[in-house]
């Protein structure tokens, strides 16, 4: 018993560094990380300074501090506001459609490209990169360009069949499908990357394996490709969830006419046209709150329910 307690009195427990210590050993590697979080704190943090215009009454003259506090006035004057519903609804029904669309597509075109040849998949690929290098505003020109009344070519072509041209910038029926369509050819084959390269991680012995089993090409894609990838598509999926009420103010506001703005007014368009053309800018800001908190529950949301379902989840 004496010499197991002098045994133990002689060992020497290890003293924890200090933060300060540790810092000065790693000193190399934070000041690699240094950059990037200073980028971090004077765009993503500092901003957040000015998020409590939405609880006053801001007026330029008196500056943020000295503006009068008005508490939830914005957000109910929205929440009971005329069109609060319609631009809710617009909101989540363009945002839906084109989550339903532009997801599946760029996994369905990498699952298409890996089958492919090299050569084949390298001209495939940079066509389909092409589109997503198109700036917005060129691109809401071209579909306005193409789909004219009077000399766009998709008018044209139903002439030539006999059929009546179309105002489709005025129909409001044809918004969403012009606004979500042309956002998947324009992303396709960019937002396919991510799946390109997590297949690239399959593999080849499975095909093998699978092949000298008599597996057809489609059952080794059914079987091999689509589990290897599925956690990258759950990751994704989850983010494009959490998206849901940030739709885009610029293509939706070029494309925006009198006549379609019954469906074309969401809820980004709102907060521009009161917060920057209104100068209105403690009420645009409580809008653009409210949609970012909405953004906040469904991303934890969808998290959630993907570490039950899947145990994959992003944090």
């Amino acid at each position: 018993m004496e010499e197991m307690s002098i045994t133990k009195t002689n060992i020497k427990q290890p003293r924890t560094q200090s933060l300060a210590s540790r810092i000065w050993k790693y000193r190399q590697l934070y000041l690699l990380l240094l950059p990037a979080l200073i980028y971090v704190l004077i765009f993503s943090y500092g901003p957040m300074y000015g998020i409590q215009i939405a609880f006053k009454n801001y007026k330029g003259a008196l500056g943020i501090w000295r503006s009068h506090w008005v508490g939830f006035k914005h957000f109910i004057d929205f929440f009971t506001g005329f069109y609060f519903w319609d631009l809710l609804r617009n909101t989540l029904v363009l945002s839906m459609y084109n989550l339903l669309m532009s997801f599946p597509i760029p996994i369905i075109v990498a699952l298409i490209l890996n089958e492919t040849g090299p050569k084949f998949k390298k001209t495939a690929q940079t066509i389909l990169y092409a589109p997503h290098f198109i700036s917005m505003v060129v691109l809401c020109g071209m579909i306005v360009t193409m789909f004219s009344k009077e000399s766009g070519v998709v008018n044209t072509l139903l002439e030539m069949l006999g059929m009546e041209r179309v105002y489709f910038m005025g129909e409001p029926g044809a918004f969403r499908h012009l606004y979500v369509w042309s956002g998947v050819w324009q992303g396709m084959g960019w937002n396919a990357i991510i799946y390109i390269a997590a297949l690239s991680a399959v593999d080849p012995s499975l095909h093998e394996a699978a092949s000298i089993d008599g597996a057809t090409r489609m059952q080794r894609i059914i079987h091999i490709n689509i589990p290897t990838i599925m956690p990258t598509i759950v990751i994704t999926l989850i983010m494009a969830v959490g998206r849901i009420a940030s739709v885009g103010y610029e293509k939706a506001y070029l494309l925006q006419t009198n006549l379609n703005v019954e469906v074309s007014e969401i809820i980004s368009t709102y907060v521009y046209k009161r917060g920057i053309v209104d100068a209105n800018y403690s009420f645009s800001t409580a809008v653009g709150l409210f949609n970012n908190i909405i953004n906040i529950i469904l991303l934890l949301t969808a998290n959630k329910i993907s570490e039950k379902i899947s145990e994959t989840s992003l944090f």
